[in-house]
């Protein structure tokens, strides 16, 4: 979902780093990106392990969600090429879910904003539902079975270095959207590109 449907990243670290200044804890957005793409307990988790801040899972996390409602609001809108690409899966029977990372509350805030129904999908996954986290491949995992598909029959589409990783693991082709990273750093995905506006024509023809 973030940096493949939306660019939540931005709103979302700020909304991280809001909930640490209300603990006069003070953290900057470069203390984050290691922790893109592994869903919100590693996202703050890892960031108050770094500066050994006395992080209360429940308490904080429902904090960050709350703040980061109502930053949201009005900034979110679908990143170049979703809806087209959503519309072409549509046209041509195939199935498709969101698998997130992050937890269902944000999921569904997410897509609130951008107006994409969860009932757009055949399955949504989010970082609820999953004990293992990115780079593990349990969440693909799980798309896939909800899906009623074997992994290998599943195209990922992937904006983190984590994400990539837990695509090859579970078996999945990988296509490697560069809005959270640099391509060098999604070479284990078997494609890349900058957004869905430009899917490579070898999966269009694969779909």
């Amino acid at each position: 979902m973030d940096g493949v449907l939306v660019d939540s990243e931005e709103i979302i670290c700020e909304a991280a780093i809001q909930m640490f200044a209300e603990h006069n804890l003070v953290v900057q957005p470069s203390d984050f990106l290691e922790y893109v793409g592994s869903g919100e307990n590693r996202y703050l988790g890892g960031v108050a392990e770094k500066y050994g801040f006395a992080f209360d899972l429940e308490r904080d996390k429902a904090r960050a969600y709350a703040i980061y409602d109502q930053k949201v609001v009005g900034r979110l809108k679908p990143l170049p090429g979703v809806i087209d690409f959503i519309a072409l899966c549509k046209r041509k029977g195939i199935k498709i879910a969101v698998a997130t990372s992050a937890d269902e509350v944000k999921m569904h805030i997410n897509l609130r904003e951008m107006g994409i129904p969860a009932s757009t999908f055949d399955a949504t996954v989010s970082g609820s539902e999953v004990i293992n986290k990115k780079p593990d491949p349990e969440i693909f995992c799980l798309a896939a079975a909800k899906l009623g598909l074997l992994t290998s029959e599943c195209l990922v589409v992937e904006d983190a270095i984590n994400g990539v990783k837990a695509a090859n693991a579970a078996g999945c082709s990988c296509l490697a959207l560069t809005t959270s990273f640099p391509p060098e750093l999604l070479t284990e995905a078997q494609w890349i590109t900058t957004n869905l506006s430009a899917v490579p024509q070898e999966i269009i023809s694969q779909l």
